[in-house]
Parts: C-alpha cells; sequence; structure tokens
C-alpha cells in the first residue's frame, strides 16, 4: 500500500479528521515544518510517523516525508483537511497500475468558500503557463499527487519552498513522464485555520511568485 506525505505547519484542528480518513493499510507520515500548535504530538497519538523539519518550506517538508517512506508508491497530501484522504486511492490507482507515472487531484470546490478567487486565478495562471512549457494538458496545480518514490526524488527537484510543485511537473515532463489528473473535492479548511496560500492575496502571490521563479529557472529539454 502507498504511503502519504503530509507536509504540516501548525495543523493541529485538522489531523484528527485528515488522519481518521486515511485509507486503511495506508501509511501516514507526517512531515511536520516548525509547528507550535501541537500538531506533532496530535499526530503521534493517531498513528501518524513523524518527521521534524528544520529547514522552512513547503518543498522541504515533503522532501523529508519523501525520504522518510518506505512504500514504493507514494501520495502526497496537504494536512489542512481541505482534500479527502478517502478519495487517494482515485488518484493513486493509475500509478498503481502503470498506467500513469505522476497523478495530480484536479480540485473541484464543493462550494465558493472553499477556494478563495485570489486562489482560483494564481493557479488558472500558472496552469496555462505551464501547459504553454510542457504540453501537458493539466489545469491545476493541485497538492493530491501519487508516483513511484524511487523516481520521484530521482527528478532532483531543487526548490524548497512553494514552487516545490510546479517544479515537480515540469522535471516530470522533461523526463517524457506520462503525467494525469483526476478530479478530486475540494472542500473548506478545517475550522479556525488559514491556508498559507490560498488564505490571503499575499500567500497566493508568495506563491505565485516562486512558482514564476521555478518556470524561469528550469530549462526544458523537450
Amino acid at each position: 500500500m502507498p504511503d502519504i506525505v503530509l507536509p504540516c505547519l501548525n495543523e493541529a484542528a485538522a489531523l484528527p479528521w485528515v488522519l481518521g480518513r486515511v485509507p486503511p493499510d495506508w501509511r501516514a507520515v507526517v512531515a511536520d515544518n516548525g509547528s507550535t500548535d501541537g500538531s506533532p504530538e496530535v499526530a503521534l497519538r493517531l498513528g501518524a510517523t513523524v518527521v521534524h523539519v528544520a529547514q522552512r518550506g513547503y518543498g522541504a517538508a515533503v522532501h523529508a516525508g519523501l525520504s522518510a517512506c518506505r512504500a514504493e508508491v507514494v501520495c502526497i497530501l496537504d494536512a489542512d483537511g481541505s482534500l479527502d484522504p478517502l478519495q487517494l486511492p482515485r488518484v493513486a490507482g493509475p500509478v498503481l497500475a502503470e498506467d500513469a507515472d505522476l497523478v495530480l487531484g484536479r480540485r473541484r470546490a464543493v462550494d465558493r468558500q472553499a477556494w478563495p478567487w485570489h486562489g482560483r486565478l494564481g493557479n488558472a495562471a500558472m496552469a496555462r503557463r505551464l501547459r504553454r512549457r510542457t504540453g501537458v494538458p493539466l489545469h491545476d496545480l493541485g497538492p493530491m499527487r501519487a508516483a513511484r518514490r524511487q523516481a520521484l526524488l530521482g527528478l532532483g527537484i531543487a526548490d524548497r519552498r512553494f514552487g516545490y510543485p510546479l517544479e515537480m511537473v515540469i522535471r516530470a515532463a522533461d523526463a517524457g513522464w506520462r503525467i494525469a489528473e483526476v478530479d478530486v473535492d475540494y472542500h473548506r479548511r478545517a475550522a479556525g485555520t488559514r491556508s498559507k496560500v490560498t488564505g490571503s492575496v499575499r500567500g497566493t502571490l508568495r506563491a505565485t511568485r516562486d512558482m514564476a521563479a521555478v518556470l524561469a529557472r528550469v530549462p526544458l529539454s523537450r
């Protein structure tokens, strides 16, 4: 069964729901990025493996989590409760069946409050630029993903901030990977919490800036 990497920064309120919906026999690896709200203790109490990541940044947390995984196929999922772990099998399925090398969950908001306008616009603009760069028909750079662990680590992804998800797709496309997306539900975050990216215009701009830097830095050989 796949391992699940959950990058985490102050998600104690969401972790009980998220970890309670991990598919049976799947292993959850919470990559904690310096939480001050007791997230690591909550994750341990709920049976997850916890990796403490000193280097700050989304990419740093995901990379450390991947390094701690043992399964051949791994999934990546935000720990904020916006995506349902019970839908991970539909994302991992094509990888497990060897029909795809990288699968992304295309977020479908269940209500308007789930995905603020600035997050939608920033994501759509970056996805459009990615399609032009790679030719891969993706519509969303969503954080629910699946791939084979060793192959993913072998891509040599260098970004350790919010540019990590984009660089993953660029390097995978450059390597000739079969990349696909499947629809997944996108919910409001856990009550009392706010996304580090879509929770504010500033967060969205910061993530867009990191991704734009990756587009400028990473050449494509195709």
